[in-house]
């Protein structure tokens, strides 16, 4: 049903309920992106899974994440069942043939898949602040964070590097808060807190070496064949936002390193973003920009970005006007917000007069879409009622058995699965307080011997050339000099007699005084 640059989608239906005119997708055109929406049930994990498989039989590789883990049938041959006969039969999909893909499973935790890792380095300080929604003033200590590990030349690879920083940016904030603002420890205390957080959650597995290499994703078979990489996400899905951050870096990755190449004939690597909703929850302006600028700019890198949601009200309409291929499932009207969803879904397409584009979206069955696509000139084509086509691998999850066999087969087997820890900024910083507080032992211990030595640290300056040692104390000129000791006096005692006879003329003294005072003041007195 299709050639080497299309990809089978389906059969659109006629007002006959036939179905024959095939509905493609032009690989020239994969690279303009896509969405595919539709609420839970309607097949939109089937449409993924058969998008990965054109993509991969063209030899584009794709990366795509297993919310629920039906995804990774994909690497096991189909089973004939009869309801996958009876569609393709409807569709007139001859030869039917089934088979299985090259597929490489990834895991940020290291269980169900590859270990994915990423440098803090990497990550880059807007989507650290995005992964641990940080405040304006939290995420200008991330960014001075940031500058400073460049100055210094600290490597931040994983968490400890970076809590360690923020430790040494605390102990430095008065010195920092001069050269790049306000730097306060309240404020580093919460980022702290905020890795804690993620550090429990599991994202120390993803911060780390190795890093994950972008070419390990875009590896073809010697068939010619792409691979599709699996990220097992069932966990991941349990921290929504890491999950959306992984992603977005991933896409910027892509962006930053791949080449310019134009419009290529077909995509160098399709990107499936499943559940996309959880990207823009809550976002902050300038990740929607980003991502708008991301989405934009990617398509001249030759890869191809197709959002997968629920509601297409779930994507920003700056991002949502750069997707030129839609597949649409049926979406349920009973809640004005649904009626909208419809309203806008209906809006994005171009109309056909053969039926209500409104209407239909509420009516399609399951494995039922409506598709445009980009035609030749890149215009979107007329919108179809379509059946979708039955993949050619396992519909459904493999077994564990199955995983562990294909993971140990892997082309990167043994190239993730150990941790490298190299010196980075935790080993330099404590490095430095470890020489820092030894160069403090040595010097007090020099002030030690010193004061040994000399007796006292504290010297005197040399006035008098008695090399500054104290002078010996002159005495004082009013302090009585030192006089030789008096002879001995003659002995006190007397005899009774004398003391007698002293006696008396004491008395007769005292009689005499008194009668002179008496006879003086008389006189005086006579007078006035």
């Amino acid at each position: 049903m299709a050639d080497d640059a299309t990809i089978f989608l389906g059969a659109s239906r006629k007002p006959d309920d036939s179905y024959q005119r095939p509905e493609e997708l032009l690989l020239k055109y994969g690279n303009r992106h896509g969405i595919v929406t539709g609420a839970t049930g309607t097949g939109k994990t089937v449409t993924l899974q058969i998008l990965a498989e054109g993509f991969s039989n063209a030899g584009v590789p794709v990366f795509c994440a297993d919310i629920k883990g039906d995804l990774s049938g994909v690497a096991m041959i189909g089973d004939a069942k009869d309801f996958l006969l009876k569609r393709a039969e409807q569709i007139k999909l001859s030869p039917y043939d089934f088979q299985e893909f090259p597929v490489i499973f990834w895991d940020l935790f290291g269980q169900q898949g590859h270990p994915i890792r990423a440098t803090i380095s990497e990550m880059g300080p807007l989507l650290l602040s995005r992964l641990m929604n940080l405040t304006e003033a939290q995420e200008g200590i991330i960014n001075i964070a940031f500058r400073i590990a460049d100055e210094e030349g600290l490597l931040l690879l994983d968490l400890k590097d970076l809590q360690a920083l923020l430790a040494n940016i605390a102990e430095r904030a008065d010195e920092l808060s001069g050269r790049y603002g306000n730097v306060t420890k309240p404020s580093v205390g919460a980022i702290q807190r905020s890795l804690l957080v993620l550090e429990q959650q599991g994202a120390a597995n993803f911060f780390g070496e190795p890093a994950l290499r972008i070419a390990d994703i875009m590896r073809t078979t010697r068939d010619g064949r792409g691979a599709i990489n699996v990220l097992a996400a069932d966990k991941l899905m349990m921290n929504p936002r890491l999950y959306a951050t992984f992603l977005l870096w991933l896409m910027s990755e892509l962006f930053e390193q791949l080449p310019e190449v134009g419009d290529p004939d077909k995509p160098r690597l399709v990107f499936f973003f499943d559940e996309a909703h959880l990207l823009f929850d809550e976002a902050p302006k300038i990740l929607v920009d980003r991502v708008e600028q991301v989405v934009r700019l990617i398509r001249s890198k030759g890869v191809g970005v197709y959002f997968v949601t629920q509601n297409p009200l779930d994507v920003p309409e700056t991002v949502l006007a750069q997707l030129g291929n839609r597949i649409q499932h049926a979406l349920r009207a009973y809640t004005p917000r649904e009626q909208k969803a419809v309203r806008t879904a209906a809006d994005t397409f171009r109309p056909n007069p053969d039926f209500n584009c409104a209407t239909a979206i509420t009516q399609l069955g399951v494995g039922e879409a409506l598709v445009s696509t980009l035609e030749q000139k890149g215009i979107p084509s007329m919108v179809q009622r379509t059946l979708i086509r039955p993949p050619a691998s396992r519909l459904g999850p493999i077994t564990p058995e199955e995983r562990r066999k294909l993971i140990n087969e892997s082309p990167v087997a043994g190239q993730y699965d150990q941790t490298v820890d190299r010196e980075s900024a935790f080993e330099m910083l404590q490095k430095k307080a470890l020489a820092a507080q030894q160069a403090q032992a040595e010097a007090a211990a020099r002030e030690q011997q010193a004061g040994q030595a000399g007796g006292s640290r504290w010297t005197l300056p040399d006035f008098d050339g008695n090399g500054g040692q104290p002078r010996q104390r002159q005495p004082d000129r009013y302090e009585p000099r030192e006089r030789p000791a008096p002879a001995p006096r003659p002995s006190n005692r007397q005899t009774v007699a004398e003391a007698a006879i002293k006696s008396v003329v004491r008395s007769v003294g005292s009689q005499v005084g008194r009668a002179l005072v008496r006879g003086i003041l008389g006189s005086l007195t006579r007078r006035r």
